[in-house]
This record gives structure tokens, C-alpha cells and sequence, in this order.
């Protein structure tokens, strides 16, 4: 629920990026470096090249939400996965960080989206 809360529009951490450090959130607000690589396409908004900026400058997974689309997508390794659904987003994070250490928070919010807590789907 707090991730969601930050990034309601016009509120003060709206526009940047959160870092989250196993479950807890570590800093909000944040502005990340833009993509070096410029085969990432300029039909890419900044939130997208600066998703993959951080994993070119360090070994981060970032998870990427279009504000205009609600399209989900995961950057990591210099790479960027489109158009994700649950199923692919769970399947990209146990890539990278295994079943153990994803699944609370992802499920919690796969839990809330299942039962129509979240109003937004």
C-alpha cells in the first residue's frame, strides 16, 4: 500500500524512482541515471531509459510501470522485458533473485489485485 501511495500523481515523490532493499523501502524520490545505450529507443519515456540507466551502472532488477499505459515492464543487465503480466513479472524476478526472496511482497500484491482491494485494475 505505501509503494502505491508514493506514487499517486502530484504528490511529492511522484516523478521518482524508490529503492527497495529486501522489504524495505531504503529511499523515494530518487532520479536515476538515463540509458548509455542508445538502442533504447527514443519511444522510450525517461522512467523507461532511467530503469535502464541503473541496471547499466550497477546489478540492480528494476521494475518499470508506464504512468500513461500501466504497462509493466523489468530492466536488468541493460536489458528491457515489455509487457509483462503477473505470471511474466513473477517469472523475471524468480530469475534473478530466486522463489525464496520474491515472493512476499509480489504475492501480497498479487493478493490484494486477486480480491479487488486494489481500485486501480
Amino acid at each position: 500500500m505505501l509503494v502505491e501511495n508514493i506514487f499517486v500523481p502530484n504528490s511529492p515523490l511522484h516523478d521518482g524512482a524508490i529503492i527497495i532493499s529486501g522489504s524495505r523501502i531504503v529511499a523515494a524520490g530518487c532520479f536515476l541515471p538515463l540509458a548509455a545505450n542508445i538502442q533504447a529507443g527514443f519511444e522510450l519515456g525517461t522512467r523507461h531509459r532511467a530503469s535502464i540507466g541503473m541496471t547499466e551502472a550497477s546489478d540492480a532488477l528494476v521494475i518499470v510501470v508506464s504512468e500513461e499505459t500501466g504497462i509493466i515492464s523489468v530492466a536488468e543487465a541493460g536489458r528491457l522485458v515489455r509487457y509483462l503480466d503477473a505470471q511474466g513479472l513473477r517469472l523475471e524476478i524468480n530469475k534473478v533473485y530466486g522463489r525464496k526472496e520474491s515472493t512476499g511482497l509480489f504475492n501480497s500484491i498479487i493478493r490484494r489485485r486477486k480480491h479487488g482491494e486494489d481500485k486501480r485494475s
